[in-house]
């Protein structure tokens, strides 16, 4: 078996670092061409070490001295600053995982795309900010995007392009999050710590708030749409509190493909990495007998406003996304700092996209131009709600 070509971006994040766990249990089979971090100078210099990459970079090009001398007399190369982000990404391997978090990431994804290689894409923010253009990156370059969120990984394995005229429609599963059973009352007073603690996946803070508002399933709403070409009215959420079936794909016969598995995301990112092969994992197997039953609920929007947003964004299209996904992380970051508190944050969504002219992001100066507008909106909007530090 020929051996593959590997780069990371985003290496030293969740995703990053479990790409890179599968690859040192088959390291034979792969090699490493780049691996790209934010911060984490300690951390990416021991997994170019471990991995013997031969290119690491930092994308704070302060950090570049730090990163040099980790690496010193290993032979590795090391870069710094966001030009060697992108040229890490163009650097032709032939699988990328795309796993930079938020827009930052845009433009090494579509650096990576324009290769015409296999892009593995865990950054849904990129694709909801600035879909079409990354589409058309694709198709122009023939690149294969391959989905690595475990809902759209989900739909991907059980869906039959060969009968793409036979699907009616999908469904996208959600744990519910931490405040899945509290009040209106109770999510206004939580603090970070709680929202924090998701009772079933292990994640990033931003994502983890972002499952906890629920605006994690209305960016993924966006991002499938993009990714199968589906109406908003052909694509339904379900809460699943047990996290095992991840997604649904219904047929016109009545039939229903799910995929199923531990909530764990080695499951696909492995299968994006082996992907149109499989390989083995460690991932912990289900036990249908001790699972005993599983449960859905619809989604409570009144309580969950950010999955109205995301639908509304979409119908509007344009720019509607990009602004939602900006006003989001801006919020997010915002209620971390403890500056806002949690309803707030797709409060400030909804705000930001009321008062932000959603026109067409048709070029990345166009995506990024917005994206700064929306925080700028954002960031105001959190300023006015500013609350005394708790």
């Amino acid at each position: 078996m020929a051996v593959r070509s590997i780069t990371v971006l985003g290496s030293t994040g969740s995703v990053g670092t479990q790409t890179l766990d599968l690859l040192a249990e088959a390291p034979d089979r792969y090699a490493v061409r780049a691996l790209v971090g934010g911060r984490n100078v300690a951390l990416l210099a021991e997994q170019a070490r471990r991995h013997r990459a031969e290119t690491a970079v930092i994308a704070d090009v302060a950090l570049w001295p730090a990163l040099r001398d980790a690496l010193a007399g290993s032979g590795i190369r090391s870069e710094a600053g966001p030009q060697a982000v992108v040229a890490a990404a163009a650097l032709g391997a032939d699988w990328t995982m795309a796993a930079i978090t938020g827009v930052a990431g845009l433009p090494a994804t579509l650096a990576a795309i324009r290769g015409g290689r296999c892009v593995a894409l865990a950054n849904k923010e990129a694709l909801v900010s600035a879909g079409e253009l990354m589409l058309q990156a694709v198709r122009a370059h023939g690149a294969t995007l391959l989905p690595v969120d475990s809902e759209h990984n989900a739909i991907f394995q059980a869906w039959e392009e060969e009968n793409r005229d036979a699907i009616e429609r999908i469904t996208l599963t959600a744990s519910g999050g931490p405040f899945r059973t509290a009040t209106l009352e109770e999510m206004a007073r939580a603090r970070p710590e709680a929202a924090l603690r998701h009772p079933v996946w292990s994640m990033g803070a931003k994502i983890s708030i972002d499952s906890a508002t629920m605006m994690n399933k209305g960016l993924e709403l966006i991002e499938a749409a993009r990714l199968f070409a589906l109406p908003s009215a052909a694509i339904d959420v379900l809460v699943h509190p047990q996290s095992v079936i991840h997604g649904m794909v219904h047929y016109r016969d009545g039939s229903i493909l799910a995929q199923l598995g531990s909530p764990d995301m080695r499951v696909p990112i492995a299968h994006a990495l082996a992907w149109p092969g499989r390989i083995a994992t460690t991932a912990r197997r289900l036990d249908f007998a001790a699972l005993g039953q599983i449960t859905f609920e619809p989604p409570d929007e009144t309580r969950f406003p950010a999955l109205r947003l995301a639908r509304a964004a979409l119908l509007a299209g344009g720019g509607a996304p990009c602004i939602l996904n900006a006003a989001n992380e801006v919020a997010v970051a915002a209620y971390l700092e403890r500056r806002i508190g949690f309803l707030d944050i797709a409060a400030a969504a909804h705000h930001v996209l009321e008062q932000t002219d959603a026109s067409a992001a048709d070029s990345i100066a166009a995506v990024l131009d917005l994206d700064a507008r929306a925080r700028d909106a954002a960031a105001g909007f959190c300023a006015a709600r500013a609350r005394p530090a708790a």
